[in-house]
């Protein structure tokens, strides 16, 4: 069992498998996009691979796909195959746009991802395509369809909520009333260096810039779901038991209007942050080892994956441990946007 200074237990590991995507949505990456790193800088999936070995061994035993968005690498659907055959492995899960589920779900079942999460911000298709910067919300919706048509258990939806998007977060409860989809409110992150005071997602030209203003607390969330489903007849919004709530290893609080199928979630790194229960490691696309979303001290993994070194993997990893921060400190800012660390 890995564990780190602070006690906490690590089984976790993200990887970032591209820092490319389909879509440039505006709290992820500049209106321009960000540079790409070129295919010889991105770790190779046996690069990958051979470093989820070794984790395997130290403790890690879940591993969620992201990106950029990850359905753009070739041979995505290979690649989670071969990390399902690692001994110790229990559960390989993918984060994604949805827009290119309808064309890979059931490969990607049958290869042996486990459940898949769907990143949408709006059932607006006007604000989708702005948020997006030209996406088509009917595509992210088929891709929902495929998820579930494919077998997905659970399928959840992650929803940033931003103030100045005017979402309405009621129409994503109502999405989870029958069937089992369980959606995810999550706080709008400071990721980015110019994340500051001034500008805001839909206020100013390049539309990327965090704000106190654009931050909605997650009890302001449950809130306006709870007086918005009462008022719309859904009933009274309870929480849900731990037992009844829907696997997962990340720190969502979930409820429940009655009789629902799915369930509605809340997700708050800034006003209840979560990071004494943190359980996770991020490897970037890059060949870097982010002990902590909001902190920019990376450790070089891809210099001891290409000597080939075991045991240089095993010690990188045990620094990144003795390493990790007690706590994100409230931070307004990193170095690297989202679609750079990995989302």
């Amino acid at each position: 069992m890995a564990t780190d200074s602070f006690g906490r237990r690590i089984d976790y590991l993200r990887v970032s498998v591209t820092d490319r995507c389909n879509l440039r949505c505006v709290y992820c990456m500049p209106e321009k996009g960000v540079e790409w790193k070129s295919p010889d800088r991105i770790l190779s999936f046996e690069q990958i691979e051979r470093f989820a070995e070794v984790a395997v061994e130290e403790g890690i035993s879940k591993i969620r796909l992201t990106g950029g968005e990850p359905l753009v690498r070739k041979g995505i659907v290979d690649h989670v195959r071969r990390l399902r055959a690692i001994t110790g492995i229990e559960s390989i899960a993918l984060t994604t746009n949805g827009t290119l589920l309808p064309i890979y779900a059931q490969a990607l079942v049958e290869a042996g991802l486990t459940r898949v999460n769907v990143s949408l911000d709006s059932l607006d298709a006007d604000v989708f395509s702005r948020i997006t910067r030209g996406g088509m919300l009917s595509d992210a919706l088929a891709g929902i369809d495929a998820a579930f048509e494919a077998g997905f258990d659970p399928v959840k939806l992650n929803v940033v909520v931003v103030r100045s998007l005017n979402q309405k977060v009621l129409d994503f409860a109502k999405m989870a009333m029958d069937r089992p989809l369980h959606v995810r409110f999550i706080e709008y992150m400071p990721v980015g260096e110019d994340a500051e005071e001034g500008g805001g997602c839909a206020g100013d030209s390049t539309g990327h810039h965090w704000t106190r203003d654009d931050h909605v607390p997650s009890d302001e969330t449950l809130e306006t779901l709870a007086a918005a489903g009462k008022a719309a007849g859904l009933g009274e919004l309870a929480a849900v038991a731990r037992d009844d709530a829907p696997g997962g290893w990340g720190p969502a609080h979930y409820y429940r209007f009655p009789d629902a199928a799915g369930t509605l979630g809340v997700i708050s790194p800034l006003s209840h942050h979560f990071c004494g229960e943190c359980n996770r490691l991020r490897l970037t696309a890059d060949g870097r080892l982010r002990t902590c979303l909001f902190c920019d001290d990376e450790l070089d993994v891809r210099k001891v994956l290409d000597a080939g070194d075991k045991e240089a993997i095993r010690a990188v990893i045990r620094a990144a441990l003795a390493s990790k921060p007690e706590s994100h400190d409230m931070r307004i800012g990193t170095l690297r946007r989202m679609s750079q660390i990995g989302g």
